[in-house]
């Protein structure tokens, strides 16, 4: 985490409604987004280190990508070289909620727009992103209620700087996460960043505290606990590599 949020206590985040949902692949928001000025700065993006976990063994650092920004990393490795996480998420508490941080095992078409949004983040220009939000009834969700006509005007609102940085900090910070599969067999095949999104915040394990406190405060995660679920920005790509949505919210 960064430093300068030390002396942030909590996140204001508007009462931003966004269900993913597991089973029917569907989600509903509601009420404008705030300013990001009026959310804590997130953590810069990791690097390829990962923490040690309760024992002596490390897990592997997913190799860097040709933009040098790294895939996303097991910075929690609970299952022994696997990538499934077996913690009952809050979406249905009856199922496991499997965590993927191996890239490579998702459909080609989501890989590669995932390599575009890192690329075009980490280059700090915001308009590098135009390409991949879509147009019309295909483009990627920003704001909440009716599509905006221009998605990198409001993801500029969103950002707490005029250039907007910020944002695509907190883009990169998102999608460097494991990530979860939900769903299947729909027309809402998708693929969601971060996990969190579809965990049971109240079951998480000490290295899953740390790992979510890369993006938020812990004065956040407290207020998320209570409120019942992860509800800072996530972000979606369809299994036939569209960029659904990203945007905050439960």
């Amino acid at each position: 985490m960064r430093t300068d949020r030390d002396n942030a206590s909590r996140l204001a985040i508007a009462p931003l409604l966004l269900a993913v949902s597991v089973g029917t692949g569907s989600f509903v928001t509601a009420t404008a987004a705030f300013a990001l000025s009026e959310l804590h700065k997130t953590p810069g993006l990791s690097d390829n280190s990962t923490p040690a976990q309760g024992g002596t063994d490390k897990p592997a650092a997913s190799p860097a990508s040709p933009s040098g920004i790294p895939a996303p990393s097991p910075l929690v490795d609970k299952t022994n070289g696997q990538s499934s996480d077996t913690t009952p998420g809050s979406q249905d508490n009856s199922k496991p909620v499997e965590v993927i941080y191996d890239i490579s095992k998702v459909p080609e078409p989501v890989r590669r727009m995932r390599q575009q949004i890192v690329e075009a983040a980490a280059s700090g220009d915001l308009e590098r992103l135009r390409p991949l939000l879509g147009t019309g009834a295909s483009q990627t969700q920003v704001t909440v209620g009716e599509p905006t006509d221009d998605p990198i005007s409001a993801l500029k609102d969103l950002s707490g700087d005029p250039d907007g940085d910020e944002i695509l900090a907190i883009m990169l910070d998102i999608i460097s996460t494991g990530f979860v599969h939900v769903g299947q067999g729909t027309s809402e095949d998708m693929y969601v960043w971060p996990y969190f999104a579809q965990k049971d915040l109240k079951t998480l394990t000490p290295p899953e505290r740390v790992e979510l406190l890369r993006i938020v405060t812990a004065g956040d995660l407290s207020d998320m606990q209570e409120f019942g679920g992860y509800n800072f920005y996530r972000l979606g790509i369809t299994a036939d590599g569209r960029w659904k949505y990203f945007t905050a919210g439960d």
